[in-house]
């Protein structure tokens, strides 16, 4: 049983033994208050001990403290206004709408203690303690499609980066792509371990592609609800003349963010400094500064997870300066190239760039019977054209399987889709992978292979 259910359980609890008590006893009113008052500042003592607790630390229960702190202000407030006032009985019909009520409200400020489990990411391999900054680079040179008032393109990024190195080091950049109304943080495990490991990690926001990000001046941005539903929606019944201008659409949105950033990251790297189209809050000015000085801009892989992934794979394929990417379940979109007898075409070239993918077991077998109808699929087309291609298909997983989510928010993990081997087990041996994979084609150290069935 979670703690927001016990939580919840108890407060109700006395919420129904108040009610109860009062409707016996006909209580008045002012009895009826300091009653109200004493389970309210009971219930906070129990919401401050479960947060106090080594085991309930890692709940998020601020929300419930607050509205409980609230509650229990407003009480008495109306107890101090009205202590010389006599105001009859207690009705019971009110009694009950009075318990009704706030068990509602319990329950609302509980959400984030049933919804998230407080997760704070999984053990890292490396000797590098973690820091953590982040800028919002501004491309002059498009406009946001999805803004009306012709503002410019801007593309969040966030840094993970080890804290302290040697004079003179400097270690490989890997940026990374989320995926479909994602968001950066979606791969924090991964990240942690490849910055704990000696690399600079740059996780970027697609506004209105990201389930929420900031904008220059500190506005929320939350994802385009046009773009969400479409994505969530995604079937052949479109037709593909149809799915084949939503991918275009979404592929040059998206590289064109990605290869804006991995630019101006490159730049300012070889200068030292942040220029024109770099916004940086003065707190993390330093350590902006720090996470650039400390990167290879020689040295660069791409990654991403799903509709990120497929951003990596197709920037990977139009830039001469990527040592090695990775798609984390994604179909590879930018490989389809127009439409021919009422289906998709896939390229037929050569990739050269190392490329390693990892798919969720449903879609792995989903592809093993569209293959045998005949069809031509573009994650299996690259990978055989790929100099260095490597496909890592994981059992027992689902698409959300190869992100933090279902470890942050079993619920939400589930609701989206998350298999039924243990996402830390999967979450680890990806990471483990991912690692070796850029220590091989970033770092030069070693020679990568994968089994193809894991």
């Amino acid at each position: 049983m979670s703690m927001g259910l016990i939580l919840f359980i108890i407060m109700a609890a006395l919420e129904i033994a108040l009610a109860v008590v009062s409707c016996r006893e006909a209580a008045d009113k002012k009895a009826w208050r300091r009653n109200r008052l004493f389970v309210r500042l009971a219930e906070i003592a129990i919401a401050v001990c479960a947060i106090l607790l080594p085991f309930g630390q890692k709940w998020r229960l601020t929300g419930l403290l607050v509205t409980l702190a609230v509650l229990a202000f407003i009480t008495a407030l109306v107890i101090l206004l009205r202590r010389n006032k006599e105001e009859g009985g207690m009705s019971r019909g009110r009694t009950v709408r009075s318990c009704v009520m706030s068990i509602i409200l319990i329950g609302f400020a509980l959400v984030p203690a049933f919804i998230f489990t407080g997760y704070k990411g999984l053990p890292v391999s490396g000797k590098y303690a973690v820091r953590e900054t982040s800028a919002i680079l501004v491309d002059s040179s498009r406009t946001d499609p999805f803004e009306s008032d012709g503002s410019s393109r801007e593309v969040p990024v966030h840094f993970y980066y080890p804290e302290t190195a040697e004079s003179g080091e400097r270690f490989p950049l890997v940026v990374f792509s989320h995926g479909a109304f994602g968001y950066y943080q979606s791969n924090t495990s991964t990240y942690m371990e490849l910055a704990s490991n000696g690399y600079v990690v740059a996780a970027l926001d697609h506004p209105h592609h990201a389930f929420f990000t900031r904008d220059t001046d500190g506005k929320t941005v939350i994802v385009d609800m046009d773009f969400m539903n479409t994505a969530m929606n995604l079937s052949n019944d479109m037709g593909a003349e149809k799915l084949y201008a939503l991918y275009t659409d979404w592929m040059a949105l998206r590289t064109a963010d990605m290869g804006f950033a991995v630019d101006a990251i490159k730049a300012a790297a070889l200068t030292g400094t942040v220029g024109y189209g770099w916004s940086v809050p003065d707190k993390n000015a330093d350590d902006v500064l720090t996470a650039l000085g400390l990167t290879d801009a020689a040295k660069i892989g791409l990654m991403g997870h799903s509709m990120g992934g497929a951003t990596s794979v197709e920037l990977g394929r139009t830039r001469n300066d990527i040592a090695a990417v990775i798609d984390l379940d994604g179909t590879m979109l930018g490989e389809y190239t127009g439409v021919e007898d009422g289906e998709l075409t896939v390229r037929n070239e050569a990739y050269a760039v190392p490329v390693l993918e990892f798919n969720n077991w449903e879609s792995y077998n989903d592809t093993e019977e569209y293959l045998a109808e005949g069809h031509v699929h573009p994650n299996v087309q690259l990978i055989g054209h790929a100099d260095a291609g490597f496909s890592v298909n994981v059992r027992g997983t689902k698409h959300m399987d190869f992100t933090d989510l279902p470890l942050l928010s079993p619920f939400l993990g589930n609701m989206l889709g998350s298999g039924e081997r243990d996402t830390k087990e999967t979450l680890t041996l990806v990471n483990s992978l991912v690692l070796k994979f850029f220590d091989c084609y970033l770092k030069g150290e070693g020679v990568f292979t994968a089994e193809s069935i894991l």
